[in-house]
């Protein structure tokens, strides 16, 4: 069964959502802040989010820019404006999809509906984890552990993590991994903090980052995962 996080802070909206979209066999929690949301999402592992773009302590959109850095869930937003930069600006950041209120509840399921099952047929397709020598990488999740024990991870160490593990055994250049690696703001970053990133990641997925066995330095070229079976 499919969890959804509701972030509406209007109770006259609240409860015909909630009965709504649990009538179509979906759990649902409530969030009605910024902060509030932000704290459930931390805590739970959540499958759609649906967010009202007017909340008391902020914008819808400063949720939908947190989940980014780490998740790409599906995310709906509600609003009372069909104003055309709002409904850029929400897609821009990363929403999946808009509806305007008043709305049909159900074209809302229909649309909630749309989105798990493309989800679902990308899931199909992709991977799920990625594994080497006791390290997993639980690409829906977001999360890494290492002999079963969970690590704790920037947005960007995450990354690049997922860059090494999808190339293993392939010399990636710096360039190339400055190429594909971005900061959380979505600009990118320099050669200098690259170094930085890498040291970090070498002291928390090594057994000893002085003599690294995943990730090798190769002079010159740039660096190299290795997969040790």
């Amino acid at each position: 069964m499919n969890n959804i996080l509701l972030v509406e802070d209007d109770l006259s909206i609240i409860d015909g959502l909630v009965f709504s979209i649990e009538k179509n066999g979906f759990n649902v929690d409530v969030a009605r802040t910024v902060k509030e949301a932000i704290l459930r999402y931390q805590a739970h592992i959540y499958d759609l989010l649906l967010l009202d773009l007017t909340l008391p302590d902020g914008k819808g959109f400063e949720i939908c820019e947190h989940v980014r850095q780490t998740s790409q869930i599906p995310i709906i937003f509600l609003t009372a404006s069909d104003e055309e930069i709002n409904i850029v600006k929400g897609l821009d950041i990363g929403g999946d999809d808009y509806i305007t209120k008043p709305f049909k509840l159900n074209e809302l399921i229909s649309r909630i509906k749309a989105l798990l099952r493309r989800v679902a047929s990308f899931q199909e397709q992709a991977p799920i984890e990625l594994r080497s020598n006791g390290l997993i990488v639980k690409l829906l999740e977001n999360r890494v552990f290492k002999n079963n024990v969970e690590l704790d991870f920037s947005p960007n160490e995450y990354k690049l993590l997922c860059i090494f593990m999808q190339n293993s055994s392939i010399v990636l250049t710096r360039e190339t991994i400055l190429n594909k690696l971005l900061d959380d703001k979505g600009n990118f970053i320099d050669d200098n903090t690259l170094s930085v990133y890498i040291r970090r990641l070498r002291s928390k997925v090594e057994d000893d980052a002085n003599s690294p066995n995943f990730i090798t330095t190769i002079r010159g070229l740039g660096y190299r995962w290795s997969v040790i079976l």
